[in-house]
């Protein structure tokens, strides 16, 4: 756990937030209330794209002379790589690059990389997998080397780096994870996420969404291409029940399923790793 001292510093979490997902914002505000309490930074912000206060404000109010933009994102491109740096004003009229340091007047602000693409996402997916057989060990607990687990991604033609760091994640877990094998599936690319019954040779599975925040997809869009009925879904929604019974016997297999990884405690440490890579770039660039 990093407790370093950033007193000078303002820590800046951006999220994307959306006007129809009350969840969405959820993550942001969680860790960085968690950071907020270690006393780690002089000061510490969230903003966001959809909602309030938005990221083309936010800097009005970064009051400390060193400031650590991070992007609670899963993966680089378009969001992390024009939406927010446009809306902070980081990048010049006219040019497609930015620097990741700018000093701008007595501020030094240093654009940090996503939380997603960050090797020590693998330990914060597999707290989440580890969390989901522990709390519904029915009817048993079952044992790692007899599951193989799945990492659930959204998957685009518009961002390639979305599937390549959802399969970059998997790769690792298939070697230090434990599990029997462990895959990366997709909500809009193949495999797709109906595959976890045929790729799956093992009789246990966990599903692990690589979200962010909980939402449509991972609520019901996954569990309903896990095999679950639409209407079933919709009953357990508006009940306010968890929309997947963990776990559920299904086409030879059981299936735990677990809630996206973006609220894990663990991704609070994963933000300050990023502040420190900043600040060593910064460091060596200086």
């Amino acid at each position: 756990m990093y407790n370093g001292d950033f007193k000078d510093a303002t820590l800046v979490v951006v999220g994307h937030g959306s006007t129809l997902n009350a969840d969405s914002s959820r993550p942001s505000h969680q860790h960085a209330d968690e950071i907020r309490k270690r006393g780690v930074f002089g000061q510490v912000l969230t903003c966001f794209w959809k909602e309030e206060p938005a990221i083309c404000a936010v800097l009005r109010g970064a009051l400390m002379p060193r400031v650590f933009v991070v992007p609670l994102f899963i993966s680089e491109g378009y969001f992390t790589e024009q939406v927010i740096p446009r809306e902070l004003g980081l990048i010049e009229e006219g040019r497609a690059s930015f620097p990741l340091i700018l000093e701008r007047g007595n501020q030094v602000i240093h654009y940090c990389g996503p939380v997603g693409t960050h090797d020590s996402m693998t330990s914060v997916i597999l707290s989440r997998a580890h969390e989901v057989l522990e709390g519904h060990p029915f009817p048993r607990r079952p044992d790692k080397r007899d599951t193989t687990l799945f990492v659930a991604g959204h998957g685009t033609g518009n961002n390639e780096q979305s599937r390549k760091i959802v399969e970059h994640q998997a790769s690792i877990l298939a070697e230090e994870s434990g599990f029997a094998a462990a895959h990366a599936i997709f909500m809009e690319e193949e495999p797709r996420i109906e595959a976890v019954y045929t790729l799956a040779e093992t009789k246990n599975v966990v599903v692990v969404p690589f979200f962010i925040s909980d939402g449509l997809h991972s609520y019901e869009d996954i569990p309903m291409m896990l095999g679950e009925p639409e209407k079933r879904v919709q009953e357990r929604l508006k009940a306010g029940q968890p929309t997947w019974r963990n776990p559920t016997e299904r086409n030879g297999k059981r299936v735990w399923y677990s809630r996206s990884i973006g609220d894990e405690p663990g991704m609070a440490e994963v933000i300050l790793q990023r502040v420190v890579e900043a600040e060593e770039a910064g460091a060596v660039a200086g």
